[in-house]
């Protein structure tokens, strides 16, 4: 089969909660507290699924990882809960966090087409800004190296140092003139952010084009605006997504943006780059919708598709700048909201929820492919299985840690990887 780009989303994990951990995250930190609704956040996220799968689409699902975390909280030496200590109360929600499920911070991914070996390679991010993400790597790592075991086809590499802080594939983006031709690869970092911590490093992203055999000629730098993580951008991927040939933006995404499209034209001279004027759509009203936070996909028939949130559609100047740009006949020809609300509230958006990895199916494991029966019965395990709500207030608990346990290794069984419990 020829390369297609396979989205992996991942599953929303039954200790889905919203303890406000994500310094930045403006969605995050105002839903601090509230009751979250874990079956109805998977169920959500595989209702996305379903939905690209309809349209013809590869889709491949990542399992969530084991939470609450044994090894962080030994490490931390959290034992029995002491409810008068703060510190402690956040530490042991860290260790229950559910935050794996935005697979776009699971790794950065570069095809065959561009790289020097002509496999795909892979390197876990280390998301060591973070505390409740920095104990994703490992077990992300397990995963990556069960779908990507083909050593033909696939190199997945161990995260960079952690010295220098790298998010994964949501602040890297991919353009080219087909999935299948080489591309050219934009890394963005952050080097300020104000009150907000810029996430990403310059030299972990110059250190991922190294391990993945870049050709500098195919590799672009570009700092992230300083004004863009002000304002909760915390990821590029909350202002800007690319597909193929198109890079859809916010004017105030990029640091230098008059010169960061110069230099995209110079190396890809068919890029089509779309900008959306702060003067139609604030930074404000793209960061709080989640605009760019969404799937910018090549339809089967050629079509390109935005899958955004509800959020983004029902915000005023959005839908008008969407309906405006569509009607005009820009690049972007459909676009197609989706109900993903639960991740929404707690700081991510469709992009968030998937990692982008251009393969041939046939090369990655099947037990990490998806299609309508296996939805289904996923489908099946997490109304059966996954809490109904979570108050923060019950992290911790031996009774909500034997269910979220059991849910998730009943899920594993279903989907047949053993390996992972």
């Amino acid at each position: 089969m020829p390369l297609v780009e396979i989205n992996f989303d991942g599953l929303v994990g039954p200790s889905h909660n919203y303890a406000g951990l994500s310094l930045g995250n403006l969605a995050s930190a105002s839903n601090a507290g509230e009751v979250s609704y874990p079956r109805a956040a998977a169920l959500q996220g595989l209702a996305k699924m379903r939905h690209n799968i309809g349209l013809g689409l590869a889709q491949g699902l990542f399992a969530p990882l084991p939470r609450p975390n044994p090894v962080f909280l030994r490490a931390l030496g959290l034992g029995a809960i002491n409810e008068s200590d703060v510190a402690q109360r956040r530490l042991r929600a860290a260790a229950w966090s559910a935050s794996s499920m935005w697979t776009a911070n699971a790794a950065t991914v570069s095809p065959a087409p561009d790289t020097l070996d002509g496999r795909c390679h892979l390197t876990a991010a280390n998301l060591v800004t973070m505390p409740h993400r920095s104990q994703e790597w490992p077990d992300t790592l397990r995963q990556l190296r069960l779908a990507f075991a083909n050593a033909q086809a696939f190199v997945v590499h161990d995260a960079v140092p952690p010295c220098f802080g790298d998010e994964g594939a949501a602040n890297h983006m991919r353009m080219c003139a087909s999935h299948e031709a080489p591309g050219l690869e934009i890394f963005v970092y952050g080097t300020t952010g104000g009150a907000f911590p810029a996430r990403q490093h310059e030299q972990a992203s110059r250190a991922v084009a190294r391990l993945h055999g870049l050709a500098p000629k195919r590799c672009l730098f570009i700092e992230q605006s300083p004004e863009a993580i002000a304002a909760g951008a915390f990821h590029n991927d909350v202002v800007a997504v690319a597909n193929e040939r198109v890079l859809f933006t916010h004017e105030q995404a990029f640091a230098d943006p008059d010169g960061t499209y110069a230099a995209i034209r110079e190396r890809l001279p068919e890029a089509e780059i779309v900008v959306v004027p702060a003067s139609t759509v604030s930074l404000a009203d793209a960061i709080r919708s989640y605009l760019f936070n969404a799937q910018l996909l090549t339809l089967p028939s050629g079509e390109m598709a935005l899958v955004i949130p509800l959020e983004a559609w029902e915000t005023p100047s959005v839908r008008g700048w969407l309906e405006a740009h569509m009607a005009s006949n820009g690049p972007i020809r459909r676009v197609l909201p989706v109900d993903v609300r639960q991740s929404m509230a707690n700081g991510g958006g469709p992009a968030c929820l998937r990692l982008r990895v251009v393969a041939d199916p046939a090369t990655v494991d099947p037990r990490f492919l998806l299609d309508e029966t296996k939805v289904a019965k996923v489908e099946a395990v997490v109304a059966a299985h996954w809490p109904e709500q979570i108050d923060p207030v019950d992290l911790g608990r031996e009774t909500l840690a034997r269910s979220v346990i059991a849910a998730r290794a009943t899920l594993l069984e279903m989907v047949q990887l053993p390996e992972l419990i």
